[in-house]
């Protein structure tokens, strides 16, 4: 059987979680024995008028080459294929949970737009379109149970950096991942305002709020923006941190969350930070707090004060990482898809 793993391929040419995801998936695919290809799709979103065009391009997609497809991202669902199961990233966000932020007093053609995208998911999503609708985690499965009245089974999806190891605990957190508001990387930046520990907060990544972000912390020298760094040497800041800062808001996923673990560290969480607050058990495997500046400072402190503390919380989560491995996610995915592994 041959599997065909649609993705999308960004304008902007992206990478980051979802492209982890992507090649970590195929690998899990050809790993069981299977004959798998990933195939990019070419993904627009900064107009509605682009975002139609993907849509059309995802349902024009000429998928019979593949005995099956799995589709990930939004809108590769849109696929017409016989055998069709969909692992879902998550759908287009602005057109979902984050679209009051997005679209402050929205008029009627945007909410209509909204309908439509909506409308449109739901019908490619659903049954027969679709055999089965999984998702990456919990958060993404509420959003489409909340505004599809869809069903999907939680699949996390492991790591994709297998050099990830357990290092020395240092006397830095550190928040890694893309600077956008909706990771909300101000608010760990405000909790240092509030730090009177020894504690540094080293923040790797680039996006498209990173220059207000660097004018905001510019007087805090203990604050250091290190920009995107390489795979080997962002290991290598895992595995040295303290503890790992991921604050976003109701975040789909997160590979901070599980690389983090796989590095043997806590991570520090908010109450309102969607998978991460599910996947980070409160001192358990790191600190779930309100989202609060504040109340973040005070768990950092609490980790800097108590090392013995910040071993154990590392040590849980390192064993809470190991349980999520891609030989337990694929043999699901074939199944749905009447397939099974040869090797």
């Amino acid at each position: 059987m041959r599997i065909g793993i649609l993705t999308v391929r960004s304008r902007a040419g992206e990478e980051g979680g979802a492209e982890r995801f992507f090649a970590g998936l195929h690998r899990g695919f050809v790993d069981a024995g299977f004959a798998a290809d990933l195939v990019a799709i070419p993904s627009d979103e900064s107009t509605f008028e682009a975002i139609e065009e993907t849509y059309l391009r995802c349902y024009d997609f000429d998928a019979s080459a593949f005995d099956a497809v799995v589709s990930t991202k939004a809108p590769t669902y849109l696929v017409r294929h016989p055998n069709h199961v969909c692992y879902l990233v998550h759908t287009i966000r602005v057109f979902y949970d984050m679209f009051d932020s997005a679209f402050e007093g929205a008029g009627r053609r945007v909410q209509a737009q909204r309908r439509l995208v909506q409308r449109l998911d739901t019908l490619a999503l659903s049954r027969p379109r679709t055999r089965s609708v999984f998702a990456i985690g919990h958060e993404v499965a509420r959003r489409l149970d909340r505004h599809n009245g869809i069903e999907a089974t939680v699949l996390h999806p492991p790591v994709g950096l297998d050099a990830l190891h357990a290092g020395p605990f240092g006397d830095y957190v550190l928040l890694p991942g893309r600077l956008h508001r909706w990771k909300r990387v101000q608010l760990a930046i405000a909790a240092m305002r509030h730090v009177a520990r020894p504690l540094r907060l080293l923040i790797a990544g680039s996006g498209e709020d990173e220059d207000a972000l660097r004018a905001s912390a510019a007087a805090d020298e203990r604050i250091v923006f290190l920009g995107r760094v390489p795979d080997d040497e962002l290991v290598e800041l895992y595995a040295n941190a303290l503890a790992i800062a991921f604050v976003p808001l109701r975040e789909d996923y997160g590979y901070v969350t599980v690389e983090a673990f796989r590095s043997g560290k806590p991570v520090v969480t908010c109450t309102d930070s969607g998978e991460a607050a599910l996947l980070v058990e409160h001192e358990r495997t790191g600190l779930v707090v309100a989202p609060d500046a504040r109340t973040i400072a005070s768990a950092f402190e609490r980790l800097h004060d108590d090392r013995g503390l910040a071993h154990a919380l590392g040590a849980a989560a390192h064993a809470r990482e190991r349980t999520i491995r891609w030989d337990r996610v694929v043999p699901i995915l074939s199944s749905a898809l009447g397939a099974r592994s040869i090797a």
